[in-house]
């Protein structure tokens, strides 16, 4: 009997996968492409962690609780901020090569922390440091990997989860896995949006196949949009990391002008939340498709020591950074809702587990503080392996919503991906109002409602892009606030009464 399946193959499913080996459990982690094709593979800015002289877990739960506008839970928070240093130093035991300066990890600022708490891996590419790190110490296990692999439903008996059903991809061949526990780590959803920093595996599956099992989903309307993804042809959705910006990047209009001055006292280090909405009305003010970011009054020799992968891809681009400003505009970058989990990554169905971007701990709240997502990974990973069999009592989750339930009244267009993401961005993007979420919400039933038996890897990813976007779209509309990541037109303000969590379950 296998002790655990893991589905997905980023650092939230290779850690876990590797610390279940360390304790000698039979793993078997399935996901739908190659290995190393996940999110982490293209996260840049690096890994938040109170390891600096001046800095502490106290300061870190701070800002991670200021960023989450009201609604993070401070148990989740503490346990992030206190345990995540030790988990930390476990990668650079595992051998990730994060950058040094004079023999001492070196550590950059991003926006909203009030210190230099970024570890950074070749500059610009931590993510990928991790990942191929991580994938190798996995490959010296005796995990069972089963690359090209879809998890297409969770198999539940008694109202329990006891194995996944899959689909290889090359070869349409249905099989069955069964295992004491079963791990979700497919990471988010970003292809919901036109336009999106994340890969094109990042189709919601997770969420999807945790709600058709009952499990609760939670937070979904706080999607983050990354306030800055290069605007060049031929380049879409490649990330410019928020350390840009934290190494003294400013953000003009096309006119020159540094408009985030006038919009936040900390400008271009506010909250994400509040730049990518800036960005976004800057755009529109001034008829333009982008901002421009610029380092250019920064030593060139430091731009590109910190940044050569960006300076890399925008070279092939024909584009300078040390002498020409970057083009900019939001992308959909990051699911900050997701399953609900406790601090033990239970969800409510018994043996269901989450880790990483797919679940929701409570930490990011309405709006994930910048590099605190890997973190997350590396203690929650921690914290589901170590969860003992005689954990067995109820975790407790909030108050749940009823699912929903509308007419699908829609036009008649006709679904497709394409037809999908245009919907979410034009009517659930980085500012939301009543009428075109309810538009889209009845377009998203429509389709669900028109829906054919799944029978390839494609149709299942758009099946489970539906559920994701239903959700999103109806928490959205729910929500009649402003709060961190999520903006109403037509309800500016936030709201005391909305000071928690909206949870959906499926009938």
């Amino acid at each position: 009997m296998n002790d655990y399946i893991i589905v997905g193959s980023g650092i939230a499913g290779l850690y876990t996968a590797q610390l279940a080996a360390q304790h000698n459990l039979k793993v078997v982690l399935v996901t739908k492409e190659a290995v190393e094709e996940c999110n982490t593979r293209y996260a840049q800015g690096g890994i938040a962690a109170a390891i600096g002289e001046h800095d502490s877990p106290e300061l870190h739960i701070e800002d991670t609780l200021v960023a989450g506008a009201g609604i993070s839970d401070p148990a989740a928070v503490r346990v992030l901020c206190e345990e995540g240093p030790a988990r930390v130093h476990e990668l650079i035991n595992l051998g990730v090569p994060f950058d040094t300066h004079d023999g001492a990890i070196a550590l950059t600022r991003e926006a909203a922390h009030s210190e230099r708490r970024i570890l950074h891996a070749g500059g610009d590419a931590t993510g990928a440091a991790i990942e191929t790190t991580l994938a190798g110490v996995v490959a010296n296990t005796n995990v069972d990997v089963r690359a090209w692999t879809l998890a297409t439903e969770i198999v539940l008996e008694n109202g329990q989860a006891v194995g996944v059903r899959t689909l290889d991809a090359r070869t349409g061949e249905r099989g069955e896995v069964r295992a004491k526990r079963i791990v979700l780590a497919t990471g988010g959803a970003g292809q919901l949006f036109q336009a999106t920093t994340n890969p094109t595996v990042a189709t919601g599956d997770g969420v999807a196949l945790a709600y058709r099992a009952g499990a609760g989903v939670s937070n979904m309307e706080f999607f983050q949009f990354h306030p800055t993804a290069l605007r060049l042809a031929g380049a879409p959705g490649f990330l410019i990391s928020e350390a840009v910006r934290g190494e003294g990047g400013f953000l003009r209009n096309v006119a020159g002008e540094r408009f985030m001055l006038k919009l936040h006292p900390d400008a271009e280090l506010a909250p994400r939340d509040v730049v990518a909405r800036g960005i976004a009305a800057e755009m529109v003010s001034t008829d333009a498709d982008h901002v421009y970011l610029d380092v250019t009054h920064l030593p060139a020799d430091l731009v590109l020591l910190r940044f050569p992968t960006i300076a890399k891809v925008c070279r092939s681009h024909g584009l300078d950074i040390t002498k020409e400003p970057i083009p900019v505009a939001p992308a959909a970058h990051y699911m900050t809702g997701g399953v609900v989990t406790d601090l033990h990554g239970r969800t409510s169905v018994p043996n269901l587990f989450a880790v990483g971007e797919v679940s929701m701990t409570g930490v990011h709240g309405a709006n994930r503080l910048a590099s605190n997502s890997l973190l997350e990974v590396l203690v929650w990973a921690k914290r589901v392996i170590e969860a003992p069999d005689s954990l067995i009592e109820a975790p407790t989750f909030p108050q749940t919503t009823q699912a929903i339930t509308m007419a699908a009244e829609a036009d008649d267009t006709p679904f497709s991906r394409t037809a999908l993401q245009r919907l979410m961005w034009r009517n659930v993007g980085i500012v939301r109002e009543a009428d075109g979420l309810g538009s889209a919400l009845r377009q998203l039933v429509a389709w669900r409602d028109a829906q054919t038996e799944p029978t390839t890897v494609r149709e299942y990813e758009d099946a489970n892009l539906l559920v994701t976007a239903t959700l999103l779209t109806y928490a959205a509309l729910l929500r009649e606030e402003s709060r961190g990541a999520h903006a109403r037109r037509d309800f500016t303000e936030t709201r005391e009464v909305w000071q928690r969590y909206l949870v959906l379950k499926q009938g």
